[in-house]
This record gives structure tokens, C-alpha cells and sequence, in this order.
């Protein structure tokens, strides 16, 4: 901890910049899995493929680590522009000692901005900054990170759980189908999810459905 703390007194201002550098770093790790859950494509992709699994009956099946990865791997392709930006036009300036660590931040806030502001529906947006009694901005640039962040969050639960909903009416539709026939033929102790579940996944598996419901997610952005 001494040899840590020793870096700030040190007179050599590249020790000092190297040193900055460093809690900058330990501060993005820190607050990393907000970033990613709140400022990304992460939480409309977990929760549609959570509606999958959900719809299917499945319980467990896929795993829900399986689950967490492919949203991971998804984000991430999604974002890749963004990630550049930001590594463009803050990270790499700021390693080069080009601009200051204020200059960064607001260099790096601006391509999550103009990713969320696409996303982001406009009554949400305006009941934070109504809340917050802010006017309305007239660029994005001039959006509050504090306003923008709950208001993209709120939008992409709406977002997901209508393609989850739609996702859901083919399993419902089947399900129904057999209680139906259950009913029909006398036999109301039988769980119709028992003979529901072949059907759902056979209906799945017969449209590739993982293929159609990753492809719908990468449309809707």
C-alpha cells in the first residue's frame, strides 16, 4: 500500500501520469458491469432470450450461464462501433497525453449518447428531464448522462418485453391447443405442460428459431 501511495508523492509527473492511468483504470473495472448492463444493448438481448427460455418451459435448459455469455458476445458485436469510438476519440488521446482526463470523459460519454439517444423514447427522456426541471436540449451533446442513462434503461424494458410478448404467443397458442384436447379426452389430471414441452421444442427446433430470434435482435438495432 506504501509503494501504491508512493506513486502520487513522487515528483516525476510521468510517474504522476502513469500513476492517474491507473486509477482510471481501477475505476472503469469498477463500475464496468453498470456500464455494460445500463449503457448497452445487454439488457434488452438478456431478457428476450430469458422470454425464450421462459416461453419453451425449459426451466434451466439453456443454463443460464449460456444465456449471459451469448448476451455478452451479442453486446459486444452490437457495440463495437461505439467500443472504437470511444477508444478512438478518448482512450487512445488520453494514454498519448493529447487531452485531459475531463476532455476524455465528455469525449467518451458522446458515443454512448448517440447510441442510447436512438433507443430512447422521447416521453421517457422528457419525464427525467422534466423531474430534474431541466429544458430540453437542443443537441445531444447537451443531454445529461444522469437523464439519458434512466430513461434508455426504462425504453429498452418497454422494447424487450414487446418482443418477448410476441415471442410468447406461439408457446401460449400450443399450450392452449393441447389443454383443449386434454380437456376434450377426459384426462384434466394430465399436466398439459408434459405434453406441451416435445411440441414447443420440436416447433422451435422445425423454424430455427435461435437463428430467428438472434436475427430479430440484431434488426431492432
Amino acid at each position: 500500500m506504501n509503494e501504491f501511495m508512493s506513486l502520487f508523492n513522487n515528483g516525476d509527473p510521468q510517474v504522476v501520469s502513469t500513476s492517474v492511468k491507473l486509477m482510471l483504470l481501477l475505476t472503469v473495472l469498477t463500475i464496468a458491469p453498470s456500464i455494460l448492463i445500463l449503457l448497452t444493448s445487454f439488457t434488452r438481448i438478456v431478457i428476450v432470450l430469458s422470454f425464450v427460455r421462459t416461453g419453451l418451459g425449459t426451466q434451466q435448459m439453456p443454463p443460464n450461464q449460456v444465456v449471459i455469455g451469448l448476451s455478452l458476445f451479442l453486446t459486444f458485436f452490437i457495440m463495437a462501433p461505439t467500443f472504437n469510438d470511444v477508444n478512438n476519440q478518448a482512450l487512445q488521446p488520453l494514454f498519448n497525453d493529447e487531452i485531459s482526463l475531463e476532455e476524455a470523459y465528455s469525449q467518451a460519454a458522446l458515443p454512448f449518447k448517440e447510441f442510447m439517444s436512438k433507443y430512447t423514447r422521447q416521453e421517457d427522456l422528457a419525464l427525467f428531464l422534466e423531474y430534474a426541471e431541466i429544458d430540453a436540449p437542443k443537441s445531444i451533446e447537451e443531454i445529461p448522462m444522469t437523464t439519458l442513462v434512466p430513461a434508455f434503461t426504462i425504453s429498452e424494458l418497454k422494447t424487450a418485453f414487446q418482443i418477448g410478448f410476441m415471442i410468447f404467443i406461439p408457446f401460449l397458442v400450443i399450450d392452449m391447443v393441447v389443454a383443449s384436447v386434454l380437456m376434450s379426452m377426459g384426462m384434466m389430471m394430465l399436466p398439459p405442460v408434459m405434453i406441451s414441452l416435445p411440441f414447443k421444442i420440436l416447433l422451435f427446433v422445425l423454424v430455427d428459431g435461435w437463428h430467428l430470434v438472434v436475427k430479430s435482435l440484431l434488426q431492432t438495432f
